[in-house]
């Protein structure tokens, strides 16, 4: 947890701020359809905060200079930044300002930072950080779910599935697959799962399109994936969990021939 306050000797230095390039002007640019100016200018600073634009002790502009950038509202700029605080991206103090936090300090499980870090130019370490987890959590989420699936979850898993095989598109798939794993994790009986996988849907749609597009035989990655829905069916929770390995094992191959 944090406190929110500089340890002693670790107040950023001012001059951080001032070797940043400018920033260009961009009429409206925080004004996204769909969002308030607030969100949609945290949106824009969080975006640049992560993919490095403001590294971890950059001091950022102030109140009057984000709303001359972005044309909006100091009030709207305090709300921003409030936002991005509680995301654990910045820090702020009087007569200082807002500086950015150390990444460790990030929320990564919040669904825009994920957003933000999977957009990044770093995006490969990203992949590999949501692979990495994918092999701590899902094996045994899945052998939970072949003892633990109800009828109606059963039923939601087998759907996703097929929908991936009868996909058109990349997204159509994407999306079948994202449903398809977020099933699995939901079948498998741990509440503590059920907010985790929904923190990190975005995460696996950025990983899912990524490799589904490399992949040359989507016929075999369909294989894999209905090798786990028929051991969930089944209730054979070695066998599922081991069909996942290989699942994940194959895309493993993929994401380290790039």
């Amino acid at each position: 947890m944090r406190d929110g306050k500089l340890n002693k000797g670790k107040t950023p230095a001012k001059a951080a701020s001032a070797e940043r390039p400018a920033v260009v002007r961009r009429a409206n640019a925080a004004r996204m359809p769909g969002s308030s100016v607030h969100a949609s200018l945290a949106n824009e600073i969080g975006l640049r905060i992560v993919r490095g634009d403001y590294p971890p002790g950059t001091i950022l502009p102030n109140e009057a200079k984000w709303s001359e950038t972005f044309d909006v509202s100091r009030s709207a700029v305090r709300e921003a930044i409030k936002m991005l605080m509680a995301k654990g991206l910045l820090a702020s103090r009087p007569k200082i300002g807002s500086w950015v936090e150390p990444k460790e300090r990030w929320n990564l499980l919040d669904r825009d930072v994920l957003a933000w870090y999977a957009t990044s130019p770093d995006r490969e370490v990203f992949l590999k950080t949501v692979q990495e987890f994918r092999h701590i959590i899902e094996p045994e989420a899945t052998a939970f779910a072949a003892t633990r699936r109800t009828d109606e979850q059963m039923a939601e898993i087998s759907q996703a599935c097929r929908e991936m095989g009868a996909a058109t598109t990349l997204q159509e798939r994407t999306r079948a697959d994202t449903r398809f794993h977020l099933a699995i994790l939901r079948a498998s009986g741990n509440d503590l799962l059920v907010p985790l996988g929904v923190l990190i849907e975005s995460a696996f749609d950025h990983l899912f399109a990524y490799t589904t597009r490399e992949v040359d035989d989507l016929q075999h990655a369909q294989k894999l994936h209905e090798a786990i829905e028929k051991n969930i069916r089944l209730q054979r929770p070695d066998a599922a969990r081991n069909a996942v390995r290989k699942l994940l094992a194959n895309t493993d191959s993929v994401i380290k021939s790039r």
